[in-house]
């Protein structure tokens, strides 16, 4: 069997290799860290922010105890319709300039107040200028089609597609051609495993690479 080695930016995906053993979640779920590493979990991309002001409450006190259990912890911000620079502002003060945390910016419809193209642009060139990183774009294939597609900016951050199905892989947006992270349940549509010891039914997420990959490129994709 042929192993094709994919470079992307400065690390290496190897491309027959799929690792199973992330989940993201927010206040809304209720994790025990502990049971969920022994079931495998090695990382955990959390809800940090949202807008211009909001903070989840539980984002600062889960942090402290995933890096307590030796998880690797992610945090993303929910882009809404304002500033795309003041949101990354209030992203970069609520997570800290902390190198070792994975940095997302989730976009999807919500309604009047669905952040716009130019503002998630925004968003990613001031965090750019924070932190000297690119964060990963969150979102399903047919709604990112319209923004990936339209935006070298958004194409230079690599990909977390949310696509539940069956499938052994997912489709992309307009404009992407790989995934980094795939969203491939939401612990009830999609395929399985939906559960976690610690959490149970939850979105959990495939990476593109080895496990090794993983770990030692976290935060720094």
């Amino acid at each position: 069997m042929k192993v094709l080695f994919i470079i992307v930016g400065c690390f290496v995906i190897q491309a027959n290799s799929i690792v199973n053993k992330v989940v993201d979640i927010s206040h809304w779920n209720k994790i025990n860290f502990k049971l969920a590493k022994e079931d495998g979990i090695l990382g955990v991309i959390h809800k940090a922010t949202q807008g211009l002001e909001y903070i989840d409450p539980t984002y600062r006190d889960r942090s402290k105890a995933a890096k307590k259990q030796g998880l690797l912890w992610g945090a993303y911000h929910f882009g809404v319709r304002a500033s795309g620079i003041y949101q990354a502002d209030h992203f970069f003060r609520a997570v800290g300039n902390r190198s070792d945390v994975l940095l997302a910016l989730d976009i999807e419809p919500n309604g009047n107040n669905t952040m716009t193209l130019g503002q998630a642009e925004e968003f990613v060139l001031a965090l750019v200028d924070l932190t000297h990183r690119h964060p990963i774009i969150y979102g399903s294939a047919s709604f990112l089609s319209s923004y990936l597609g339209e935006s070298v900016i958004l194409r230079r951050c690599n990909l977390w597609v949310a696509h539940y199905t069956y499938d052994s892989q997912p489709r992309l947006p307009r404009g992407a051609t790989s995934w980094l992270f795939w969203q491939y349940t939401d612990g009830v549509k999609g395929n399985k495993p939906r559960k976690v010891k610690g959490i149970g039914p939850c979105d959990r997420d495939k990476f593109n690479g080895t496990e090794q990959t993983l770990v030692n490129n976290w935060g720094h994709f």
